[in-house]
């Protein structure tokens, strides 16, 4: 029997103690790959180069292991990471930023973190950031004249008041203005870092992912990368986006809630289906 073409992806980045939200998440991207008879990977986002930690990065894959969630490509407890480790697939997204340097889709952006901060009172969930004024659009044709992304923030130029439209696969049709429900974006960090954006969507594309599980608080995320895999010509996955576990008082969890880190309720004697229980059924 022909292998499944079904390539799903657990994407944990290690920045803190993984907790109940993420559990729930991974759980449901292994069951669905599961249901598929299909290949799930397990790729280490650990972009950020200072909150990243090796015993972060330890300690997910114990607790993934614990949960019993199993992958088929990716790394082993006390294994390499590479080539499922963002911080070693440089080469891949500066192939992506090049396209769109040439492609005329991105603009380096001077702004301040002064100047930013006009719009910093914005509401702010999960991966979404304040409309950019466009201030630098004007810059544009200054792209080709520059060889590497360092010393600048690029910003990705949406196309104002499309309307970007997909089927998720759990939460139904999605839509979002470009220009209103979010601005031009940041694809990679003046100290020389790609953003969240790009980065995702060179590594699923490189890694063949044909679906992609996340939480709610990424479906605006979606319309960005979108325009990306548009903009760089790469084939689209369908989006199953999970409800969001929230505490008591209605506010998503975040690492910062250490009590309900899953090696926290491992060490108080929690099994991992009483962890499961927990989940706001997606």
């Amino acid at each position: 029997m022909p292998a499944s073409p079904y390539r799903g992806r657990l994407a944990p980045s290690p920045t803190g103690l993984m907790h109940i939200g993420h559990a729930c998440t991974f759980w449901t991207a292994y069951q669905r790959c599961l249901a598929h008879g299909g290949t799930l990977v397990f790729r280490n986002e650990d972009l950020d180069p200072q909150r990243s930690k090796p015993k972060f990065a330890e300690a997910m894959i114990e607790d993934l292991r614990w949960l019993g969630i199993r992958w088929q490509e990716g790394p082993d407890i006390g294994g390499p990471f590479a080539p499922y480790e963002q911080s070693r697939r440089r080469e891949f997204y500066l192939a992506a930023w090049r396209k769109l340097r040439d492609g005329g889709f991105i603009y380096p952006c001077t702004c301040s973190r002064k100047d930013l901060a006009l719009a910093a009172d914005a509401p702010n969930e999960g991966d979404d950031e304040p409309l950019y004024s466009g201030n630098c659009r004007v810059k544009t044709s200054e792209a080709s004249q520059l060889d590497m992304p360092a010393g600048v923030n690029w910003r990705f130029r949406v196309p104002d008041a499309e309307a970007i439209t997909f089927d998720d696969l759990h939460l139904g049709l999605q839509r979002f203005v470009a220009g209103q429900d979010f601005g031009d974006f940041v694809i990679w960090r003046r100290d020389d870092v790609p953003a969240y954006q790009l980065a995702v969507v060179a590594d699923d594309t490189g890694m063949q992912i044909t679906e992609v599980v996340r939480g709610a608080d990424l479906l605006k995320s979606t319309a960005r990368q979108l325009l990306l895999i548009r903009a760089l010509e790469l084939p689209v996955p369908t989006f199953y986006h999970c409800d969001l576990v929230r505490d008591a008082t209605g506010v998503r969890l975040a690492k910062r809630h250490d009590a309900l880190s899953l090696r926290k309720l491992h060490d108080q004697g929690y099994s991992p289906r009483q962890v499961l229980n927990m989940c706001t059924p997606s």
